[in-house]
Parts: C-alpha cells; sequence; structure tokens
C-alpha cells in the first residue's frame, strides 16, 4: 500500500509568492503519484501564521479550486515553529508521511523523491541538509556555521545545516506530540525522537517573489531560543566563570595584603574602576542568561496553548 503524503507549508504574509510556489507543490504532489511512490490521495497543506495580507484568502481560493490543497489558520500570529507544528499534529492522523517546506521556493523541491526513496528504505525521519550555502551573504554564512557548531559543543543534538525541510513519518509525529514544552525549537527537539533517520542534500535557491520574514533580529532570537532550549551549559559556563573570578580575588586579597605589610600601597582609581567594570558586566550578564531561563520555566508552568487553530479549509467545504 502506497503511503499518503501531506505537504506541510507554513506561510506568513506570502500573498506575493505563495501563487507561484502553489502549483509547484501541486505539480512534485502528481510527478510523485504518476512514479507510484505515494498514493493519489495525498495533498498539500497550508498553514496560515496569522497573516495580514491576503494570504488565507488565496489558500481558501486554492482548496475551492482543487482537493489536492487544504489549509488551517491560526487564531493570531505565533511564529514559524508554532505554526509548523500546527500543520505537523494536524497531518499526523490523516497520512503516512509528512514533509515540511518553507513556502518561498529557496528549498530544492526535486529533493522530496529522494526523500520519500529513504523512508520506503525504512527511515522515519529524513533531514534536508544544505549542500553548500553560496546564496547566503558572507556574514550570515559563517554565522550560521559557527552557530550549528556551537549548539552541538553545548550539548544540542541538531543536523549540521539543515532548517526546517524534512520528511516525518506518522509514527514518528505522534512521539513528537508527547514533547509538551512550550519553547519549542523542532531542529532540536525531532532529532530527540530517535528511529531510524538520514539526510538528503540540496541545494538552497533565492527566494521566488516577496521578502524574507526572517532578518537578523529574529535569527538571533531563533538561535538563542535553540541555545536555551536545549542546553543548560551556559548555565555550568556561568558558575565555571564565577569559580575563576573567586579563585583570582583570593589571589588579589592575597596581593593587597602583602602590598600593605610591605608598605607599597599606591592609591588610584583605574584599577578599581576597570576590575568594578569587568566583574559588573560578568554579572549583568550572567543575570541575563539565568532569566532567560528563569522566563522560560514560567511560561512553561502556565502551560498556555502553543497554538489556536481558528479556521479550515474543509469548514468552507461542509457549510
Amino acid at each position: 500500500m502506497l503511503p499518503k503524503l501531506i505537504i506541510v507549508v507554513p506561510c506568513y504574509n506570502e500573498q506575493e509568492v505563495l501563487p507561484i510556489t502553489a502549483p509547484l507543490f501541486r505539480e512534485k504532489i502528481m510527478s510523485l503519484i504518476e512514479k507510484g511512490k505515494i498514493s493519489a490521495d495525498s495533498c498539500v497543506m497550508f498553514v496560515n501564521d496569522g497573516s495580514s495580507d491576503e494570504t488565507w484568502n488565496i489558500i481558501s481560493s486554492l482548496s475551492q479550486a482543487d482537493s489536492v490543497y487544504c489549509g488551517i489558520s491560526l487564531s493570531r500570529n505565533r511564529g514559524h515553529q508554532n505554526a509548523l507544528l500546527a500543520g505537523l499534529m494536524e497531518a499526523k492522523s490523516k497520512c503516512d508521511i509528512t514533509i515540511s517546506i518553507d513556502c518561498d521556493g529557496q528549498d530544492d523541491i526535486d529533493a522530496m523523491d529522494e526523500m520519500v526513496d529513504e523512508y520506503l528504505n525504512g527511515c522515519e525521519i529524513v533531514y534536508g541538509v544544505r549542500s553548500k550555502r553560496d546564496t547566503d551573504t558572507f556574514f550570515k554564512r559563517t554565522t550560521a556555521q559557527g552557530y550549528y557548531k556551537l549548539l552541538n559543543k553545548l550539548g544540542g543534538e541538531v543536523v549540521y545545516n539543515h532548517a526546517d525541510y524534512r520528511l516525518i513519518s506518522s509514527r514518528a509525529l505522534y512521539e513528537l506530540e508527547k514533547f509538551e514544552e512550550v519553547n519549542i525549537f523542532l531542529r532540536g527537539m525531532i532529532p530527540m525522537i530517535g528511529f531510524k533517520s538520514t539526510c538528503v542534500s540540496y541545494e538552497r535557491h533565492e527566494r521566488i517573489a516577496g521578502k524574507s520574514h526572517y532578518p537578523l533580529t529574529k535569527m538571533l532570537a531563533l538561535a538563542f531560543n535553540g541555545i536555551t532550549s536545549l542546553s543548560i551549559k551556559p548555565i555550568r559556563i556561568i558558575t565555571g566563570i564565577g569559580v575563576i573570578f573567586a579563585f583570582l580575588s583570593l589571589l588579589l586579597i592575597v596581593y593587597v595584603l602583602i602590598s600593605y605589610f610591605c608598605g607599597r600601597v599606591v592609591p588610584g582609581w583605574s584599577s578599581n574602576l576597570i576590575s568594578v567594570s569587568l566583574i559588573g558586566g560578568i554579572q549583568l550578564i550572567s543575570l541575563g542568561v539565568i532569566g532567560e531561563y528563569v522566563g522560560k520555566i514560567y511560561l512553561e508552568t502556565k502551560q498556555r496553548p502553543k497554538y489556536i487553530i481558528e479556521k479550515r479549509t474543509s469548514d468552507n467545504e461542509s457549510e
């Protein structure tokens, strides 16, 4: 029996690019059906992440014109990771496999063929990995690669050069549902599921239309969220720094006492200013990192829903 595939596509203010990429997703579904790799009832699911433009109207029109399209709309903007999770959880009971991909057309859609092949060969999770980053600026390329290496060293298990383009079986999605944390970072959570997995390499293209919704500030926020969600090593590093400075302080006390008894005490403000500024800066940074973890604990204890689905395209069909 052929597996049913649902392509999950999170969308936020994508009215410019959606009419271009939607037919490409449909074409890929039909191609995989013709090749006998997936079932004929496979489809594309768009997740409207509280868009303020015509994105939801376009999704609704697509679903009314062609049954290969369907969609859900969140009650408000919840961010890419929550929108993607909403789509995956919506799809898990309706298919055998999902492939998540962004709406902008940058990820090579033809890599889906190899992903499905790997699933048919027994893999429950298949990661799409960028073979090169030529389309990125030098700054983005070096910082992104450095971030992956840093996160792995801090104990966060992530796949190098992998974003959110991946195949996940419904079996793995049911296990992902058991992860109840509010602060989610799917790139680090999904490897924790286990099961047999592999990687598929592809080349990333330029955005087809529209503009990126991930400026530097959002990228930094996502990176910091990934580190603090997956690892407690930053707190341990702070503890280590505290121990080092405590030891240095003891040495300084010994030096001051020796200088005092030897009569070599010279009043001065520069050394005091430097030491106070250095220690004060370290204390503020340490409090900030600790505060981030405390804030996450605060949000987790509230157990607020990660997303709320306001509408489904199937609601229109039933009216």
